[in-house]
């Protein structure tokens, strides 16, 4: 789902991802220990979105596509950011 900025509450156990267009793109813990070994790409398409997702009424929809992280790749990713404690 994507927000307003500032609508998402965004607690210590969400973990921050990285960025995209330059908005922060956090995960919830549980879900981060799942796909932490897991390069994510989050790519915009033509299509029906979420009903309460930010692109819905756009005509566009969000779709992830991944792949596992080499054993090289997870040397170089950096330390594990949380959302405000």
């Amino acid at each position: 789902m994507c927000y307003p900025r500032g609508e998402l509450l965004v607690g210590e156990q969400d973990v921050l991802l990285g960025d995209i267009g330059g908005q922060p793109f956090y995960m919830s813990e549980a879900q981060f220990q799942y796909w932490r070994h897991t390069h994510l790409i989050i790519d915009v398409v033509p299509g029906r979105g979420g009903m309460f997702s930010l692109e819905g009424p756009l005509g566009v929809r969000f779709l992830t596509r991944s792949r596992l992280y080499s054993a090289e790749e997870e040397t170089h990713l950096p330390p594990i950011a949380h959302g405000p404690a």
